[in-house]
C-alpha cells in the first residue's frame, strides 16, 4: 500500500510560480515511477508531467513543457511539481500518482496506468 498526500496549492496571478509537493508513505520501494495530473471543472483529468523513479527521466504534457519542471528526492520519497509562468488555463485541481512495480497496466503516462492516487490539492491562476 501506498499512501500519497499533496501541498503547495494556492491561489497565484498569471505569470506567477507555485511548488507542489507530494509525500509518499508506506510500500514506497516498489516505486516505479510518479506522476501529475490535473482536473478542471467539467474537464477529464488529463497527464501534466512524471518522472521515472530510478533513473530521474522526465516527461511532460505539450501544455506545460517549458514551464513546468517536475522532480523526485529518492531519500525522502517525495516528487515535486514547480510551476513557472502560470496561466489562467492551469486552474484545476492537481494530483499526485504512483505507479508501483506490481501494477497490472503498463507505462506511466496515462491516468489508468497509475494505481495510487493522493487527494489533490486546489491550484487557482487569475488573470
Amino acid at each position: 500500500q501506498v499512501q500519497l498526500v499533496e501541498s503547495g496549492g494556492g491561489l497565484v496571478q498569471a505569470g506567477g510560480s507555485l511548488r507542489l509537493s507530494c509525500a509518499a508513505s508506506g510500500r514506497t520501494f516498489s516505486t516505479y515511477a510518479m506522476g501529475w495530473f490535473r482536473q478542471a471543472p467539467g474537464k477529464e483529468r488529463e497527464f501534466v508531467a512524471a518522472i521515472r523513479w530510478s533513473w530521474g527521466t522526465t516527461y511532460y504534457a505539450d501544455s506545460v513543457k517549458g514551464r513546468f519542471s517536475v522532480s523526485r528526492d529518492n531519500a525522502k520519497n517525495t516528487v515535486d511539481l514547480q510551476m513557472n509562468s502560470l496561466k489562467p488555463e492551469d486552474t484545476a485541481v492537481y494530483y499526485c500518482a504512483s505507479k508501483t512495480n506490481d501494477s497490472d497496466r503498463s507505462g506511466f503516462l496515462r491516468d489508468d496506468q497509475f494505481n495510487y492516487w493522493g487527494q489533490g490539492t486546489q491550484v487557482t491562476v487569475s488573470s
